[in-house]
């Protein structure tokens, strides 16, 4: 079995490219500047020459705010990019696992979101998102979407290094404390669709739309208190964390205030056991202390 990566330049890519080497699985990673995925004839023309079983899409356009200025970006990378994948794999028989988020939902639930719960995107970024959902759904059945939220890693761009470095900045630092969700690490959800990619070569029969988050919840604010909790272990930060409302933070985009997301569908389907949200985190910090 080999299996195909895109967007292995991002968070979610990246550990999973180096979670399934370590696990022995065959597996090719292409960057953007390797694979356009909105360009359908490249697509087919690049992956029909690679022996594939399985293609998972880890690109996206993910700048939130950016999107609403540059619509035709976000719509190519996050809808038109799945379709062509989805085309790909129908052709050739084979299954995809694509990459969504907590923002095709709103934020107004008072609890968890359930996959069956009804979608409204709140900006360009989760409208695109969720059109790409949709391109999946329609284009073929063997699919696995996994929706996830508050991602972070040891690398790139992300809430985790972005407090680190206000932390070594400042003296005060305003954290959103009105807006909750699960922070999951990359290599969470990396994990967790080995794990998936186990069972469909077993089984073949679990299709369909699934949560995946770290167990657990907090704000921005208790998310940043608990950052800078146990890097103080490595360091000292002397910074103040106070919390504020998402008024005091204007966006572009109005962020959803629960992004918390229920994940007993993936947890039942697939055996899979979710870590305690500040258990990887301390994972990732130790990581980024170490390198």
């Amino acid at each position: 079995m080999t299996m195909l990566v895109t967007g292995c330049g991002g968070q979610v890519g990246a550990e999973l490219l180096r979670r399934a080497r370590a696990c022995g699985m065959a597996v090719i990673g292409c960057t953007h500047r390797e694979l356009d995925i909105t360009d359908s004839l490249q697509v087919h023309s690049q992956l029909s020459r690679l022996p594939l079983s399985i293609v998972v899409n880890a690109a996206a356009y993910t700048a939130v705010d950016r999107a609403e200025s540059d619509i035709e970006t976000a719509f190519s990378v996050n809808r038109d990019g799945p379709a062509n994948l989805a085309r790909f794999c129908v052709t050739h028989g084979i299954p995809l696992i694509h990459i969504s988020t907590d923002y095709v939902f709103d934020g107004s639930k008072s609890g968890p979101y359930a996959e069956t719960d009804r979608v409204a995107p709140l900006g360009v970024y989760g409208l695109s998102k969720e059109a790409g959902e949709q391109a999946v759904r329609d284009l073929m059945t063997n699919y696995v979407i996994l929706r996830t939220a508050w991602v972070y890693s040891a690398h790139g761009h992300n809430f985790v290094r972005t407090m680190l470095r206000l932390g070594l900045e400042r003296d005060e630092i305003g954290v959103v404390a009105d807006q909750v969700g699960c922070p999951t690490a990359a290599g969470e959800i990396a994990a967790a669709i080995i794990t998936v990619i186990k069972a469909v070569q077993a089984d073949g029969d679990p299709w369909g739309t699934y949560h995946f988050c770290a167990a657990g919840q907090a704000s921005w604010y208790q998310f940043a208190c608990r950052i800078f909790e146990i890097a103080s272990r490595y360091r000292p930060y002397l910074v103040t964390v106070k919390p504020i409302p998402g008024t005091a933070y204007p966006t572009p985009v109005r962020r959803p205030a629960n992004s918390v997301l229920d994940c007993s569908k993936i947890e039942e389907t697939f055996d899979l056991d979710r870590r305690p949200w500040p258990e990887p985190l301390a994972d990732v910090l130790d990581e980024i202390h170490n390198t």
